[in-house]
């Protein structure tokens, strides 16, 4: 029986309950619109506060004989099939991102830079703000939509295509890890995460290199785990495009390897070394491409790799190390997503325990411990080594968020005992409940600041639109490129730039906008030439634009 007999514990229960309680009429009151009250639109974190006081208040209740409320709901739950539950799952997630396009229509700075390159392609229109260090996958698939319809909404639903592949690789992986229904309720949980879902209606690279990497990850742990696999022959097949879909893999990739040679140890990768020989072989063939193309523009094999790593905005080195040691796991993902990610940790560590204190592989969990230990030791060094190389951003480690995510779902349901499937149906239920209102999050809260600042830049560069060769000069240049159509660049961009004397040049100063001269500045810009001044205003967060044309 749960042993219930002294105050304390009984006070520390009640108080989980009702903490929990409030998760719940938090997130009802968020969905219903009521979530303006919260600081940015952001939950505060009851669950993961509910979660310690639960375990201070029942240690023993998984092996308890009483029964929880709701077993006929489990019981009805567990009787639909696991291919209608995927099925939701990715029916929500379109849903979520088809309403996500109304709150923010217009194309923002970093996917215009995408956009730029994809339509230069299609009509030979300028790229502007591409930049040598872009890789060129997205692109190319922006390319392929563009053909079918040269609109924001195809680039948009190119961002739909690779969300429902990484929801689909993650399930994949998920349920060859755990079981098919638990890897229903780890796609969930990921889905209900600001972190992730705040990126699903955005043209961007991210999520789809998310998914490629998640594959990287289960082909290195099927090489170990099935006798003679040949899956490390599979891997090039992955990297090279995940590569070209962006270059910041290549910290991830280091991070993987490292974990993988750190959880297996060397003698279990020597013993594939014709298959690493040959998989490294292909991948280097893959990317011969890319060091041609390196040579030419920076006249290195990895300049372009040294030139990304350079557009870092960091502020001190290892400020994303801050950054992501300050926002995980809450801010990462979620009230629901940090109780399930600390849990991840917890098991992967506990993983890393046991086989410290064994020699043989065989003892105590085996195959199923080294793979807890390489996802959990792959996550906390992709975490560092992004940190120490980048600034930090959500979008930048969904790998260690998913990888986490599925240990923690395992390990809740293995501590759960014969609680497990109602535990991970309360879980389910309360992730869908939370994807409904973190898409209110991402609507209301964070998507209202970038669309004010579209409100301003959107109109003015419409304005700018010319028939002939045309150059705009902000600190916004990718969105006014998208939408005027002419070249842009920045005002630091310009003044080492040779312009033809047959383009019109336009400068963009915003009332409230970054990175633009002053009086003096400007007119040194100017120089001798004839200019002509107007103001458009915009009920914008910039405020009024001044234009000066030079004729």
């Amino acid at each position: 029986m749960l042993n219930m007999s002294t105050p304390v514990r009984r006070a520390s229960l009640i108080v989980a309950a009702a903490l929990a309680a409030a998760a719940v009429v938090q997130q009802l009151l968020v969905i219903a619109g009521f979530g303006g009250w919260l600081p940015g639109w952001q939950p505060w974190p009851y669950l993961l506060a509910a979660v310690p006081a639960f375990l201070f208040g029942g240690p023993r209740w998984a092996s308890t004989d009483r029964s929880l409320p709701g077993q006929r709901v489990v019981a009805g739950v567990r009787r639909i099939p696991v291919w209608m539950g995927v099925a939701g799952v990715m029916v929500i997630a379109t849903a979520v991102w088809a309403v996500l396009q109304a709150r923010e229509p217009y194309i923002g700075h970093e996917e215009a830079v995408y956009a730029n390159k994809a339509r230069s392609w299609v009509s030979g229109a300028p790229d502007a703000g591409w930049g040598v260090y872009r890789p060129v996958g997205l692109p190319a698939v922006g390319y392929v939509a563009l053909t079918a319809h040269n609109s924001v909404g195809a680039l948009r639903a190119v961002a739909l295509i690779l969300v429902l592949f990484t929801l689909g690789v993650t399930y994949f992986i998920a349920a060859r890890w755990t079981t098919p229904r638990r890897a229903v309720v780890v796609v969930l949980v990921l889905l209900s995460g600001l972190g992730f879902l705040r990126r699903v209606p955005e043209y961007l690279n991210d999520i789809g290199s998310t998914g490629l990497l998640l594959l990287v990850v289960f082909l290195i742990t099927r090489a170990q785990e099935r006798a003679e696999s040949r899956a490390l022959l599979a891997i090039p097949f992955v990297v090279v495009p995940a590569f070209y879909f962006r270059y910041g893999i290549a910290g991830n990739l280091l991070a993987i390897c490292v974990a993988a040679l750190l959880a297996y140890g060397p003698r279990a990768w020597s013993m594939q070394w014709r298959n690493i020989a040959i998989a490294g072989a292909l991948i280097a063939l893959g990317l011969v491409p890319h060091f041609v193309y390196a040579v030419r523009a920076t006249g290195s094999p990895l300049g372009v790799v040294s030139w990304a790593t350079s557009q870092a905005n960091r502020a001190y080195f290892g400020d994303g190390l801050v950054y992501y040691l300050s926002i995980f796991p809450y801010r990462l993902a979620g009230d629901l997503g940090a109780v399930v990610m600390s849990a991840g940790i917890i098991a992967a560590a506990v993983a890393m325990r046991r086989r410290s204190r064994i020699r043989s592989p065989k003892v105590h969990g085996g195959p199923e411990d080294r793979r807890r230990a390489f996802l959990g030791t792959a996550s906390v060094l992709i975490i560092v080594a992004l940190g120490l190389t980048s600034h930090g951003e959500p979008r930048f480690v969904y790998v260690p968020v998913v990888l986490l995510t599925v240990l923690g779902v395992q390990a809740l349901a293995e501590y759960s005992g014969r609680w497990s499937a109602t535990v991970l149906t309360g879980v389910a239920a309360f992730a869908a409940l939370s994807v409904l209102g973190t898409a209110q999050v991402v609507g209301q809260g964070a998507m209202r600041g970038p669309h004010l600042l579209s409100e301003s830049t959107v109109p003015v560069a419409r304005e700018l639109s010319a028939p002939g060769p045309c150059l705009v000069v902000s600190g916004y240049e990718p969105e006014m490129g998208w939408y005027s159509g002419c070249d842009a660049v920045t005002y630091a961009e310009y003044r080492e730039a040779e312009v033809p004397a047959d383009v019109k040049v336009q400068f963009v100063l915003f009332e409230r906008g970054r990175l633009q001269p002053g009086p003096s500045a400007l007119k040194e810009l100017v120089g001798t030439r004839k200019e002509t001044t107007r103001t458009i205003p915009t009920e914008g967060s910039l405020g009024r634009a001044t234009v000066v044309s030079l004729d």
